[in-house]
């Protein structure tokens, strides 16, 4: 069986180790550069890890992540720190990342705080997912948590995360966050991209040929199987594994049915925008990792990550990491203005963090941006989804777009594509 997986992050290396185990040649065809997808990484000179391009964490929960971990031998080089991710309200930063936080909140009264951590309860261990699809997630939470808490609490989270679509979030996709999430989270000693360094040679030690550079032009079909057309040349596969986004797939394969590729382009998806900071000093007076930002404070950026209060400075030659990054429709002007441009725009905001902050602090600057990068779950949306197995014979897709109603991440990415991967090996009697 020759396999071809296109996409090189750890959902396409998760498959391709999968489908290699099971017997099959398998070839990797990766657009950029390097391995890891948008959960890659850069290094600077001076720095012993990496920097993730797209902030990056795992959480204790994250059991396919985890366990693919673990059947690589590499779990002692997984550690979980234990950083403090706040939210804003009304000028402080308050932590809500923890049942007695949650109670020690005074936006809210006593009886609204344990409304609160009531309905989080209901539906952390008794709700079933499926009813909840047919309802927004801004209907649901008014009702339940009552209008003060959710404008208070939860309402900025989903503005900050789906913008103008926030109110046609489903319930389901809320519902799988507070199942699925643990406040510790988690990274591999390097960095994410030592990660997916140390995987792509694994997978290359077991004869899979990994090709960095190589664009995907057209999949078609072919008396052989498919034909797959690339910038290098073409592949010929009885099998192909398409792990970027649905757009990405319907226009590689424009011969696919009307009814899929309908499907395909009805995704919608939010961008992101990120610019990586290097400081001279902490940003963070307090050591709070994560700052979660509603739009209506008036902060240029949706969160504030300082990465270096969740991995130590040292690591990075005593320079402090800060992310400053948002979730943005794929129109929005910050996808148009230059690295100088967003900083002109965002660096005034850090006085807000730390009035001794001044400009001289910053001594590099990255900017990092995707159009794909937060699918937006709609009513229903569990109908919406494209199988994984085309309606081309041998071309399957497996994105994050179909992980729902989970949300996006490694964790999840893993596992549709090592069940992908299995149905695969199945249908061709391997495995």
């Amino acid at each position: 069986m020759k396999a071809v997986v296109i996409g090189a992050g750890v959902g396409g290396m998760a498959a391709a180790y999968d489908l290699s185990l099971g017997g099959a040649n398998v070839t990797i065809l990766e657009a950029e550069d390097q391995v890891g997808g948008l959960a890659s990484g850069f290094k600077q000179p001076g720095w012993d890890w990496s920097v993730e391009r797209y902030y990056h964490h795992w959480f204790a929960s994250d059991r396919h992540m985890m366990g693919l971990i673990q059947e690589l031998g590499w779990q002692e080089r997984v550690i979980f720190p234990h950083p403090t991710t706040v939210v804003f309200h009304e000028g402080e930063f308050y932590a809500l990342d923890s049942p007695l936080n949650v109670l020690r909140f005074p936006a809210i009264s006593l009886a609204e705080r344990l409304r609160m951590g009531l309905v989080i309860a209901y539906l952390r261990y008794l709700a079933d997912w499926r009813p909840l699809e047919g309802t927004t997630a801004h209907d649901w939470l008014r009702r339940w948590l009552g209008q003060r808490t959710y404008e208070i609490v939860w309402e900025p989270l989903l503005v900050g995360k789906f913008g103008p679509h926030y109110r046609k979030v489903n319930m389901a996709w809320f519902w799988a966050r507070i199942k699925a999430r643990t406040p510790r989270l988690g990274t591999f000693e390097g960095g994410f991209q030592a990660f997916m360094d140390s995987f792509a040679s694994l997978l290359k030690d077991r004869g899979v040929a990994l090709r960095l550079n190589i664009r995907v032009e057209r999949i078609e079909t072919a008396a052989e199987g498919l034909r797959i057309l690339t910038t290098g040349g073409a592949l010929h596969a009885d099998h192909c594994l398409v792990t970027s986004s649905p757009r990405a797939l319907a226009n590689m394969a424009p011969d696919l049915p009307a009814a899929y590729l309908e499907k395909l382009h009805a995704l919608r998806s939010m961008g992101a925008v990120v610019l990586v900071l290097a400081l001279r000093e902490r940003l963070s007076q307090k050591g709070f990792y994560w700052h979660n930002l509603p739009k209506a404070a008036g902060f240029p950026f949706l969160s504030l990550v300082e990465h270096t209060n969740f991995i130590p400075a040292e690591k990075f030659g005593g320079d402090h990491i800060v992310y400053l990054g948002d979730y943005l429709e794929p129109d929005h002007e910050y996808f148009h203005l230059s690295r100088e441009q967003l900083l002109e725009r965002f660096l005034p905001s850090l006085k807000r963090f730390n009035p001794r902050f001044e400009p001289e602090w910053v001594k590099g600057s990255w900017l990092f941006r995707t159009a794909y990068a937060q699918p937006v779950p709609g009513l229903h949306h569990s109908k919406a989804i494209p199988d994984v197995r085309t309606p081309i014979p041998g071309l399957w897709f497996a994105s994050m777009s179909q992980v729902y109603p989970w949300d996006r991440g490694t964790n999840f990415a893993v596992e549709i594509a090592r069940r992908t991967a299995r149905q695969m090996l199945h249908q061709d009697g391997l495995g």
